[in-house]
């Protein structure tokens, strides 16, 4: 199909390509030469002039094909995987360095390189690859998550223990709050739990956050230190919009009162709760 050179004819011919189906031609093009370059060698290498050849062929395709395609990150990891495959761990490493310049945003790309640190028994690069990802991006939970179940893995409470600090400092999600109260539950600090659940409503004052640090405290506490939990939470379950949750709230306090034989406390929080929130569903 010729493009130019005085074609007589301007109008649009019957098939017309989009912008899409020639990036599309493009990507399948790219993907065909990555498996090219990635079958194995059909030649049996005899001795280690014909390793060393082959090594150098295949790391100069892999470069070549990171001059035309570097943007995709695919190129990348197989030529880590590779070089990691040939046990060149150093080189291995540099790939991955040189990649998280292409793209350092890319979680999946931390995530395979610790991988590949861990699996390969470098236990502080690894770290070093952890702390980096979770500095550049503190708001990828999967990141934390995996440093930690390393460091689990590991037996390094102290450690596991200080990442779980340093996350805590961005604020996150409740799921992370309640991961490390039960980290620290499963260790019997009961007391640090205490601590972390006093963060945890600060950080997130919703009714069902209370909640939680009450029902806390009814397995880990007293009767005083619950009650006082629940009485602290008064004030945000009566300024609460969500009927449901405050709904839950009070039953939860009036059985605790209940198991107390407190049947007086009870009642009276049924009729502040008829009165001040929720006048459908509670039961007097």
């Amino acid at each position: 199909m010729r493009i130019c050179g005085g074609a007589k004819n301007k109008n649009y011919g019957p098939i017309q390509i989009t912008a899409e189906q020639i990036v599309g031609e493009a990507r399948e093009l790219e993907e065909s030469v990555i498996h090219r370059h990635h079958r194995p060698p059909k030649q049996k290498i005899n001795d280690g002039t014909e390793l060393g050849e082959y090594r150098l062929r295949k790391r100069k395709e892999f470069e070549d094909l990171i001059r035309r395609v570097g943007w995709n990150v695919k190129v990348w990891v197989k030529y880590a995987e590779w070089e990691e495959s040939q046990k060149d761990f150093d080189r291995a490493r540099s790939v991955w360095e040189r990649v998280l310049e292409v793209d350092y945003k890319n979680h999946r790309l931390w995530l395979k390189y610790a991988e590949f640190e861990m699996k390969n028994r470098f236990i502080n690069h690894a770290r070093n690859v952890w702390h980096r990802a979770i500095t550049l991006l503190p708001r990828v939970d999967q990141l934390w998550y995996k440093y930690i179940h390393m460091e689990n893995m590991l037996g390094n409470v102290v450690g596991v223990r200080r990442i779980f600090e340093m996350w805590m400092e961005w604020m996150p999600e409740r799921h992370a709050w309640l991961s490390y109260i039960k980290f620290e539950l499963k260790y019997k600090e009961i007391q640090h739990a205490r601590d972390l659940f006093e963060r945890f409503v600060l950080c997130h004052p919703t009714v069902a956050s209370w909640i939680r640090y009450a029902k806390f405290e009814i397995n880990n506490g007293d009767a005083c230190s619950t009650r006082n939990v629940f009485e602290r939470a008064l004030d945000k379950v009566v300024a609460a919009e969500d009927d449901e949750e405050a709904h839950k709230f009070f039953v939860a306090f009036a059985d605790f009162e209940a198991s107390c034989n407190e049947t007086h406390r009870a009642e009276c929080i049924y009729q502040f709760a008829l009165h001040h929130h929720v006048p459908k569903g509670i039961n007097c």
